[in-house]
C-alpha cells in the first residue's frame, strides 16, 4: 500500500493560512478528486508564480511519477499527436524518459 501525501490538503490550508487571495484562481484544481503531479505543479506556479531557471533546474531533478501520471503523459502525446521530444519540452523531461516510458507502457488505444 502507497502511502501518499494529501496535496489537497496541504494546498487548502497553505491557501486559507497565508494566501486566501489566491484561493479562488486555485478553486478549480481544487475541486478535482484527486489530484495529479501536474496539478501540483500548477498550484505551485499560481500561488508562488515562476521561479528561476537555476531552481527549476534543481526542482526537476527531485520529481518522480508514479504510473497514473506517466499514463498521463503519454495520453497527452497520443492526443496531440507528438513526437518524444515535443511531449518533453512541453513536460519539461528528457526525452529518454519518454522513450523508455513507451516501452514500459503501451499507449493506450
Amino acid at each position: 500500500m502507497e502511502k501518499a501525501p494529501n496535496y489537497k490538503r496541504i494546498y487548502e490550508d497553505m491557501l486559507n493560512l497565508h494566501y486566501p487571495h489566491k484561493l479562488t484562481e486555485c478553486r478549480p484544481v481544487l475541486d478535482k478528486a484527486k489530484l495529479s503531479i501536474f496539478d501540483i505543479h500548477l498550484l505551485n506556479t499560481i500561488i508562488f508564480g515562476k521561479k528561476n531557471k537555476e531552481n527549476q533546474v534543481f526542482n526537476q531533478k527531485l520529481r518522480s511519477y508514479n504510473e497514473e501520471d506517466i499514463r498521463e503523459v503519454l495520453r497527452y502525446q497520443r492526443q496531440y499527436n507528438l513526437n518524444n521530444t515535443q511531449t518533453a519540452l512541453h513536460f519539461k523531461l528528457s526525452r529518454n524518459s519518454i522513450a523508455s516510458w513507451r516501452k514500459k507502457y503501451p499507449i493506450l488505444k
